[in-house]
């Protein structure tokens, strides 16, 4: 009876085993790897998107309530100053929602400032009872920031013309005695954000874009004596959004 020898792995076989395990398990790793990067890449967008959203619906809601009352005033020229836009930067006056204020209306800014990379959208409110512009500029304000990783953006305002017609954007509003009838937001997202910031064009819910008001001083003085009523502007037919002559 010939004794049967049991026959091993050879060394050879050995590597071969080892070298087909590293490369299924580099397989499995980098599937798992792509799998969670691209779970967060699109987690960051809808992250992204939402701010974008509750952004755009807190932007609307503050532009859209505009309040006709003045802020500062250039003594050199007597020009109240109710709304300032530039094409990066607003400020105005309207009321802040009850859980982010002590209620009254606020001077509200909106910029968009730049930052390492490309800017920001970036907001600012301060009471307007006791308001003064000259200490706002010293004190030192921590903007809110809205909507980050902006490639490039505009500001654009559009009142009546001279004739009592809506008139073209323009982004540089020239009177600052005057609100404009509607606002247009416009940004460019850049491109790691994987978001699009859709225009937004914001008309106010009072027509107060052909109205003077007086400035209200800190001290709650009125500066332009008698006149406590809005004054048409220009001397011209007055018209709501539906462009009929009131």
């Amino acid at each position: 009876m010939s004794a049967v020898r049991a026959r091993g792995f050879t060394l050879i076989e050995v590597m071969l085993a080892t070298m087909l395990l590293g490369l299924l398990l580099a397989g499995t790793y980098g599937a798992i790897r792509t799998t969670v990067k691209a779970m967060q890449s699109g987690e960051s967008a809808v992250d992204t998107i939402n701010r974008i959203r509750v952004a755009q619906e807190f932007i609307r809601r503050q532009i859209s309530r505009v309040m006709p009352l003045g802020f500062d005033r250039d003594d050199s020229t007597g020009v109240n100053f109710v709304f300032e836009g530039k094409r990066d930067f607003m400020r105005f006056v309207a009321p802040m929602p009850g859980y982010l204020s002590k209620g009254g209306p606020y001077v509200q800014t909106l910029e968009l400032a730049n930052v390492r990379g490309g800017k920001e959208l970036v907001f600012t409110h301060a009471m307007l009872n006791g308001f003064d512009l000259r200490q706002l500029r010293e004190a030192d304000v921590e903007p809110v920031m809205l909507v980050d990783r902006i490639r490039g953006g505009r500001f654009e305002y559009r009142g009546f013309d001279e004739e009592g017609n809506l008139g073209d954007w323009q982004d540089d509003w020239e009177d600052p005695s005057l609100t404009p009838v509607m606002v247009r937001i416009r940004l460019e997202m850049a491109d790691d954000s994987q978001a699009v910031f859709p225009d937004m064009e914001i008309p106010l819910v009072l027509d107060v874009g052909s109205m003077r008001r007086p400035y209200i001083g800190r001290d709650g003085e009125q500066a332009i004596p008698g006149q406590s009523a809005p004054q048409p502007a220009y001397g011209v037919p007055q018209k709501n959004m539906q462009g009929q002559i009131r």
